[in-house]
């Protein structure tokens, strides 16, 4: 059938395939990203949930990776800077500015592992209507060779029919895997969000412990090398 078309036809049945072999490679590359991603923010959680000081969170992460680990070593660094003001200006301050740290964290990792999946829903919208112009195209070329055989016999009319059908067909097998790998995608993004939300939480907690013990009498000045001021 696909001989047999129309070179408009074939074109449009061409870019259907296409479309749904990069459908498939971004499945693949996506889902071996997001599952990586998620085992490490939840190895870096267990780390940061059993920690009893942000010192301790760092030095465990010390050799791992990722958002959530950078989350640590980025309010790490905050507290570094700021403990020598805070005799002066208090911990609110601090407090905003790791806050304001891990939110952008947090949103830069969601960025980065929802990049591809906007082609997915691309391809899930406008891939059945591709195929319906090209059904439209072939069947319009049918009846044109209607008029010019001058015979409605439908050994003559149904194979051009049936090749326009099959654009139609394949805008189909190309959008529905597309829309159905773009939800799941966009859940387990979802909850890759959750899972950095969790380990942001837990590393505010640490660093308000962190400087609760740094309002102790003497605590500042028997504070953890890591912590002490500059």
């Amino acid at each position: 059938m696909f001989m047999s078309a129309d070179w408009i036809v074939k074109t449009v049945m061409i870019g259907l395939a296409f479309a749904s072999l990069v459908t498939w490679t971004v499945f693949l590359a996506k889902a071996v990203e997001v599952a990586c991603a998620r085992a490490r923010a939840k190895r870096a959680f267990q780390v940061i949930a059993g920690s009893a000081s942000l010192e301790d969170a760092e030095r465990a992460l010390v050799k791992r990776g990722g958002p959530a680990v950078f989350m640590v070593r980025s309010a790490a660094e905050e507290l570094r800077r700021s403990t020598r003001v805070l005799s002066y200006a208090g911990d609110g301050g601090v407090k905003e500015r790791v806050v304001s740290r891990l939110a952008r964290i947090e949103a830069q990792a969601g960025r980065r592992l929802t990049r591809g999946t906007g082609l997915l829903a691309t391809i899930g919208a406008t891939a059945p209507f591709v195929g319906l112009f090209g059904t439209v195209w072939g069947i319009m070329n049918s009846f044109s060779g209607i008029s010019q055989s001058q015979t409605t016999n439908l050994a003559v009319v149904a194979p051009g029919i049936a090749d326009a059908l099959l654009a139609t067909a394949l805008g189909l097998v190309a959008a529905i895997p597309a829309v159905v790998i773009y939800n799941v995608f966009a859940r387990a993004v979802t909850g890759y969000r959750q899972n950095l939300a969790d380990a942001a939480a837990g590393v505010e907690q640490l660093i308000s412990l962190d400087l609760d013990v740094l309002k102790v009498p003497g605590a500042r000045e028997h504070a953890a090398p890591a912590f002490a001021a500059e």
